[in-house]
């Protein structure tokens, strides 16, 4: 069992930079897998990035290029993705979330934030 909470969204202009934090809590969830999707409005949730339990091998979507990075407390299993460089295309609600296996398909996570939304404008 977990418990999800997303927060640092927010509207800012292209080339802007954003934090998003997801705080985490419940028994396991030092054992999960993190990720973070995102879902723009009449597009499918998509995945962003992912890191271990461990806070090592971090996964990134294409379309970051280098601009994001994903971090792990793993003292009290915050999650951060810094995200840097920012685009319209970027604009969504972004969702944590943790699961038992490492996976870019958001199926095969278990557990859900309510979502923040990123909006970038032009």
């Amino acid at each position: 069992q977990a418990s999800l909470m997303e927060s640092g969204g927010g509207l800012v202009q292209a080339g802007g930079s954003l934090r998003l934090s997801c705080a985490a809590s419940g028994r396991s969830v030092s054992r999960y897998v993190m990720g973070w999707f995102r879902q723009a409005p009449g597009s499918d949730r998509e995945f962003v990035a992912a890191i271990n339990s461990n806070a090592a091998n971090p996964v990134y979507a294409d379309f970051v290029k280098g601009r994001f990075i994903i971090v792990r407390d793993t003292r009290d299993d915050t999650v951060y993705l810094t995200m840097n460089n920012l685009k319209s295309t970027d604009t969504a609600v972004y969702y944590c979330s943790a699961g038992a296996i490492f996976s870019t398909e958001a199926w095969e996570y278990d557990y859900w934030g309510q979502g923040t939304q990123v909006t970038v404008s032009s």
